[in-house]
């Protein structure tokens, strides 16, 4: 996203991806995740979270139609609503979705949000890809940046290869490994990975058309009928492995809900290291001491959510 709208503010820009871009590899948060473009219970989270997190989906309907428009890959952006199911602070709930304008129904003891939206994360990204292509953005894949060293200005930033890239700015977008990154310069910068597990489900279509949350887990149904349940939080370090316990874990809480899913198969299982922070709270910012270094990282559970409002900040201060 901060590629993309740089480009169209004029600059040339090019991508480093340490492993490939749109690619089901190992860790990678951007393709692993559910694509809810909405906060899990945003009562719980800070107004500056919110914020970023609901203009960042405002942004979605626009950014998906371009995508399916330009490139032909349809991005499956769907208002499928979410019900919250109990336990929660009815109260709280009712009092943050009418101070923030966000249309609620109650549904016996639960509330559904009609509002709330997703996206296809694969599709998402592949359309992304294709669209920066398109925009003469070079992608430099399966390659990896070396730890920065202090410095006033960066001239050139060393790769794995041994080539050293040049440019007049650079801007850290590599969420869980944006720290490894930086560790040598930003040492309050407090990103740490944290492993998120998720199965994958097949069910007849529109079997169950909204998002299910409850109790910190949630169901999201695609338009063609696979489902996804998830997830866990997990500080493991980079270890992008999956468990059987988890599975056995997600596999109850999914049945829980949705009784019929004991009689289906788990098609997948996979996991995904998001960039932990504390409050999820991003870094979206002009380098304290490098006149040419930016930051827009540590987005946590809500990258994908957030990734519009955060490119649009992080491009307005860099070309101010």
């Amino acid at each position: 996203m901060t590629a993309l709208m740089l480009a169209e503010g004029g600059c040339q820009v090019t991508l480093v991806e340490r492993n490939q871009i749109a690619a089901q590899t190992s860790g990678e948060s951007s393709w692993a995740g559910a694509g809810i473009l909405f906060p899990l219970l945003p009562w719980f989270y800070k107004d500056e979270v919110n914020a970023l997190a609901l203009r960042g989906a405002s942004l979605y309907p626009q950014i998906c139609d371009e995508l399916k428009r330009e490139t032909g890959i349809d991005p499956e952006y769907t208002q499928s609503g979410m019900l919250i199911r109990l336990p929660f602070d009815a109260g709280v709930a009712q009092d943050w979705c009418v101070k923030n304008n966000t249309e609620t129904q109650q549904i016996g003891e639960n509330l559904f949000l009609p509002q709330v939206a997703q996206v296809r994360n694969p599709r998402l990204m592949q359309a992304l890809k294709a669209l920066l292509i398109q925009k003469n953005v070079t992608l430099l894949e399966q390659t990896q940046l070396e730890l920065l060293k202090p410095t006033n200005s960066i001239t050139g930033w060393k790769a794995n290869s041994g080539a050293v890239l040049a440019a007049d700015a650079f801007v850290v977008t590599s969420g869980a490994w944006s720290f490894e990154l930086l560790k040598n310069t930003a040492a309050n910068l407090d990103i740490k990975p944290m492993r998120g597990q998720i199965l994958l489900y097949q069910i007849p279509q529109n079997s169950l058309k909204n998002i299910v949350y409850q109790d910190g887990f949630y169901l999201v149904p695609r338009r063609d009928g696979h489902l996804l349940a998830g997830s866990t939080l997990e500080d493991v370090g980079f270890d992008p492995r999956t468990t059987e316990d988890v599975k056995q874990a997600l596999k109850i809480k999914a049945e829980s809900i949705l009784p019929a899913l004991k009689d289906l198969p788990v098609l997948k299982h996979w996991s995904g290291l998001r960039p932990g922070t504390p409050d999820n709270l991003p870094t979206i910012s002009a380098h304290p001491a490098i006149e040419n270094l930016y930051l827009n990282t540590g987005h946590f559970r809500y990258g994908l959510t957030m990734a519009p409002a955060s490119a649009e900040r992080i491009t307005k201060i860099i070309l101010k």
